[in-house]
């Protein structure tokens, strides 16, 4: 499968999304073969587990990533892998979020660093986003690099 046709399983997973967020979809592969598939909804996809309608003070300094009542898609992904029984050292990572009609939207760049640990703990290889250039490929530890400078104001 090519990138595009990657991303396009990303996004029938992100169009299942019930967060009131965003809709997102993540795949993992391996060996060219699709071996996780998650969707970001609350835990056990449960509404009585939806928290989202929290308010935060901006002075909590809980990261936006991380105020979804939601499972990331990403996380979905990897452990769908993971209850198959898989070993991730190698594998690929592909995220997407899609809008109000299902098509796939544009990624800007990488800033999630709880889904950036979490893919580099279990061995993901490659952690992809579709940026406005096309598909783009970041080595998992880059891509956790990344994500923190996003945060860090120094490095913005």
């Amino acid at each position: 499968m090519t990138d595009e046709e990657y991303f396009e399983e990303a996004a029938k997973e992100a169009r299942k999304s019930t967060c009131k967020r965003a809709h997102c979809g993540s795949i993992v592969i391996l060996n060219e073969e699709v071996i996780g598939r998650g969707y970001n909804s609350p835990p056990l996809n449960d509404e009585n587990n939806r928290t989202c309608d929290y308010e935060y003070l901006e002075e909590q300094r809980k990261p936006k990533a991380d105020r979804s009542c939601c499972m990331h898609a990403e996380w979905r992904a990897i452990l769908d892998a993971l209850k198959n029984m898989r070993d991730l050292k190698g594998a690929a990572l592909y995220f997407v979020r899609v809008d109000e009609k299902g098509n796939a939207k544009r990624s800007n760049r990488p800033y999630c660093t709880v889904c950036s640990r979490l893919a580099l703990d279990v061995g993901i290889k490659k952690f992809y986003l579709w940026r406005d250039e096309g598909p783009k490929g970041y080595d998992t530890e880059e891509y956790n690099q990344l994500s923190y400078d996003f945060h860090n104001p120094e490095k913005v």
